[in-house]
């Protein structure tokens, strides 16, 4: 007599419910476990399931099992029944999709490519508070990517000159100045100095330009300490909070969701760790169901990459997440995304960042279009004149993209861009 109950949780003649969440993975079972097997493991692990029969079991319990339906190659959809999640919890949803089924003995490799989320799930979220067109009316930048940079190298200036780079960056024509993902409030740069610091050259560029000028300042720490933080900025006219998404957590970011929202202030999520996650394609949970998972809970803008820079992702995954987080329906991709409509939930900007500058902006623009949040940090503050010349050149690539017109073209009326293309002409790191 067989003392497990896998395959109980096989079926392939299911056709999903509406309102069931279904789950697109990728997996590669073990030596001597067959894809059905492995498949049914996955939704009972993940679900009602152990790994023996049981005595007795209530009738209602055969309604909540997840069911493996469609097996294809090396990827396998599961749906599950609603009532397995609590309302408005995305931290159990992870707990239970993204859990122990990546433990499992059984299975060689898995990797969570996506989850259809129906209307009935997404209900009890509120999403982004501001969407793209709330951000673009906070910030007045109506036809054009925001802007920003991070004053490079990453850490180690005083808040004092990071306050001093940060007003060269915005009388270059940018519109943000950001923290990096490893910079929140150290012996040479407290938070609250540079929060205070940089206000003042925010007043004094804004007064000078006659333009919106906000930054991105790294409120991450325990959730208690990014309250008080969210504060601080709101005290000092901020527009935004950032967040590294990932190592603060889903249920982090939840409560500042909504502390936030209250503050007025948008969170910028910044992904630091992702790629521990989702450079493997054979294991783990793909970028795009992060950047689902971000919407969700309510970000404004996430880190997507840019397939010409020095970080990881292809045009294609690139364009897939710009879809997840922009539009109100995203198409299914096979292999790799699953049909979503959002139901109202607002949408978010990408953000374009890593090994970035001017020669570059119109490959990144090609693959975005204008919604995006163009991150050029490096690739400005390397200018063979500085900072200021380095975005004044990073925005007439810009507008050279919006007209239509060559780099080359541009740069005949443009020193700053001229001289950044010298420098780097199209060359792309690694």
């Amino acid at each position: 007599m067989s003392t497990d109950w896998y395959m109980d949780f096989v079926d392939l003649n299911h056709h999903p419910a509406e309102n069931e969440i279904v789950c697109l993975y990728y997996f590669e079972p073990a030596r001597g476990i067959s894809r059905e097997e492995a498949a049914g493991r996955i939704a009972s692990e993940s679900s009602t399931g152990t790994w023996t029969t049981l005595f007795t079991l209530p009738p209602r319990m055969k309604d909540l099992q997840a069911k493996a339906f469609e097996i294809g190659g090396k990827y396998v959809k599961i749906a599950y029944p609603l009532d397995l999640w609590e309302e408005g919890n995305a931290v159990q949803l992870m707990s239970g999709i993204a859990g122990n089924i990546f433990g499992m003995k059984a299975v060689k490799s898995l990797r969570l490519q996506d989850a259809r989320l129906p209307a009935a799930y997404i209900r009890h979220f509120r999403g982004p508070h501001f969407g793209i067109d709330g951000i673009r009316r906070m910030m007045k930048v109506k036809d054009r990517p925001l802007t920003g940079a991070v004053p490079k190298p990453k850490i180690g200036f005083t808040a004092e000159e990071h306050a001093e780079i940060g007003y060269e960056t915005w009388m270059g024509g940018f519109d943000l100045v950001k923290d990096d993902e490893n910079l929140t409030s150290t012996s040479f740069n407290r938070f609250e100095d540079r929060v205070r610091l940089l206000a003042k050259m925010r007043e004094k560029a804004e007064k000078e330009t006659g333009e919106v000028k906000s930054a991105l300042i790294n409120i991450t720490a325990d959730t208690e300490t990014m309250k008080r933080r969210a504060q601080i900025l709101a005290d000092y006219g901020w527009k935004y909070a950032m967040i590294d998404v990932v190592v603060a957590g889903t249920a982090g970011v939840m409560t500042m969701r909504d502390h936030c929202s209250d503050l007025g202030l948008a969170i910028h999520a910044h992904r630091a760790m992702h790629a521990a996650f989702n450079r493997n394609p054979r294991h783990g949970i793909s970028m795009q169901f992060l950047a689902k998972l971000m919407r969700l809970i309510g970000v404004s803008q996430i880190h997507s990459g840019t397939a010409v820079g020095k970080l990881a992702g292809t045009k294609r995954e690139v364009g897939m997440l710009a879809e997840v987080l922009r539009e109100p329906h995203t198409k299914p991709v096979p292999g790799m995304l699953l049909e979503q409509e959002w139901n109202g939930l607002k949408n978010v900007f990408p953000v374009s960042s890593g090994g970035l500058h001017p020669g570059l902006v119109p490959d990144v623009l090609d693959i975005y279009g204008k919604d995006i949040v163009l991150l050029v940090s490096g690739g400005i503050h390397g200018h063979p004149r500085g900072t200021r010349a380095g975005a004044i050149a990073a925005m007439e690539a810009i507008e050279a993209w919006k007209a239509g017109e060559t780099l080359e073209e541009r740069a005949t009326h443009s020193r700053e861009l001229r001289e950044a293309l010298e420098k780097w002409g199209r060359h792309r790191p690694i």
